[in-house]
């Protein structure tokens, strides 16, 4: 089997890129992780690369002046020089411009911790909380020029509790975001989660997507 390529950008600790990184640490898995991208040099997820022998760059947007397509160009140009085929965003704090959307089309995913459509952008446990939800959870979802916008390629779901705070709820949804994005990045690897429309379609049988949702 010949594994895809895949580079994770972050921008702090890396915990997502943790959970990837031990799933590809499996030679079955379709996906080996060649490189990590971060756009701040203080990032604790680059020691914790680099722990694993996983090359690492940085990418200090700092640099460019507020030209964003120059910082995504030279994101693209580190891509390109490390061969990579997926890119994986893991806590990655920019908002990409469409230079580099449109350049990855199809094969730059995203994990964002809220259930997509509802609750994009930032402060997505305080907003689920004061909305009074009983369910909530995180989504891994193709990348497109919109926001937390792109085709959604799988979904985990935790209850809200009575007593949950922004903190308590935010820590079970990491543990599901840690179970799901490995999930995904498979099925982008392996070409099983093919975008039609709006929509991907994963392959995934009713018993594995409720193993994802937990009581």
């Amino acid at each position: 089997m010949i594994r895809k390529r895949t580079a994770i950008l972050i921008s702090g600790r890396g915990t997502n890129m943790g959970a990837l990184i031990s799933a590809a640490m499996d030679p079955s898995f379709p996906a080996e992780i060649d490189l990590v991208i971060s756009n701040r040099p203080d990032a604790k997820g680059l020691e914790r690369a680099s722990e694993f022998g996983i090359p690492t760059a940085v990418v200090d947007h700092r640099e460019f002046a507020g030209d964003r397509q120059a910082f995504e160009a030279a994101i693209n140009d580190v891509l390109k020089e490390h061969r990579i085929e997926l890119v994986a965003l893991a806590g990655f704090m920019r908002i990409l411009t469409p230079y580099l959307v449109n350049a990855w089309s199809g094969r730059m995913i995203n994990i964002h911790p809220a259930l997509l459509p509802s609750f994009k952008g930032l402060a997505t446990h305080e907003r689920a909380l004061e909305e009074g939800v009983k369910i909530h959870g995180a989504t891994v979802h193709y990348v497109s020029a919109e926001m937390d916008d792109g085709p959604i390629i799988i979904q985990g779901a935790v209850p809200v509790l009575d007593n949950d705070t922004p903190a308590s709820l935010a820590a079970r949804v990491l543990e599901v975001e840690h179970k799901i994005y490995p999930k995904a990045l498979e099925l982008v690897a392996c070409g099983k989660a093919k975008v039609k429309g709006a929509r991907v379609l994963s392959g995934s049988q009713p018993d594995d997507i409720q193993d994802l949702i937990w009581p």
